[in-house]
């Protein structure tokens, strides 16, 4: 009889076959549940195990990893990747023409800990050189008053210059307004496309992504698959099932991309992409495993060192159990 387990995720093209029954895990009767806010899964995953798997924020499991008492297992699938230097958005009057510039500013982020801030935090310290000491945080909602979600975060090792939004307003809203110079994190404030006095700090975010990809060969991990640690040392088994699973469904989202009749998403330059996915990521943009994916996920952990998430850096093959 087929072990019947829950699974949280987004409904993500490559998790699609999963969802829809096409791809099952051998042993496995999995009930796929579509959430589609990362922010809820993390929260009732992290808070109260409520699902037997899930998508988790990277930097979280990590964080939980580093203080050696995490009640979840990893397996290398990642449902959630990508390049941040185009979700950096700043005020146009605030004088910003370089990353140096936000040194000594008021930056908004919605969660400081989440993994979206991590990356970009790393980008500005690692490829140019900014003193994120100098930064003041606000922390808050990007579009709402109040709180990103209701995080269980580890606390940080280190303090930082941190401040929580209390001003009644949106951190998108305040951006347009002057009130922050800038705005990083996991998704683009709407003010970007409501007001002109809200730009991005790179206008050419897709070359310098490109160029950042060909140079380090990192292409910044989100989330990964999180298993319950007890679910998982009563059935090690289902580690090995869920990755060569996802594993499936994923090549089958990719191989429906390359479907050159009737385009079945409104992407009119898609097979352009197609091409460019070919010569930069070796027709595989988002590979599962450890070894594919070792440039960045060791980048990850500098920057969660760097940040005062952990102590020292964990071996990349400690992050995830066997899945052979």
């Amino acid at each position: 009889m087929a072990l019947k387990l829950t699974f949280a995720c987004g409904s993500y093209d490559r998790m699609e076959p999963i969802k829809d029954g096409t791809v099952a895990p051998d042993g496995i009767d999995l009930e796929f549940l579509a959430i589609e806010s990362p922010r809820e899964i993390f929260d009732r995953m992290a808070g109260v195990q409520e699902f037997d798997a899930s998508e988790m924020s990277s930097s979280e499991y990590i964080a939980r990893l580093g203080t050696g008492d995490c009640p979840f297992v990893a397996i290398p699938v990642f449902p959630s990747k990508a390049f941040r230097h185009g979700f950096i958005c700043i005020n146009a009057d605030a004088g910003i023409d370089s990353p140096k510039d936000l040194e000594g500013r008021r930056v908004g982020v919605p969660l400081y800990t989440q993994t979206a801030a991590v990356w970009v935090r790393g980008h500005l310290a690692e490829e140019y050189g900014v003193d994120l000491d100098s930064i003041e945080w606000v922390q808050g909602a990007v579009e709402k008053v109040g709180a990103h979600g209701e995080p269980t975060a580890m606390p940080l090792l280190e303090p930082v210059n941190l401040s929580r939004n209390d001003t009644g307003r949106s951190l998108s809203d305040m951006l347009a307004d002057g009130e922050i110079d800038a705005l990083l994190g996991s998704r683009l404030p709407d003010s970007l496309f409501t007001s002109d006095r809200v730009v991005r700090l790179f206008p050419n975010y897709r070359a310098v992504e490109r160029e950042f990809y060909i140079r380090t060969r990192i292409h910044p991990i989100m989330h990964l698959v999180a298993i319950r640690r007890a679910l998982y040392e009563a059935e090690p088994w289902i580690a090995g099932a869920l990755y060569e699973a996802m594993a499936r469904a994923k090549n089958q989202a990719l191989a429906r991309l390359r479907v050159s009749a009737a385009q079945k998403v409104m992407l009119p330059f898609l097979h352009a992409d197609l091409d460019e996915i070919d010569e930069i990521f070796g027709g595989d943009p988002w590979p599962y495993g450890v070894e594919a994916n070792r440039p960045t996920l060791e980048a990850l952990m500098r920057h969660m060192v760097d940040q005062h998430f952990i102590r020292a850096p964990i071996s990349v093959e400690s992050l995830f159990v066997p899945v052979e």
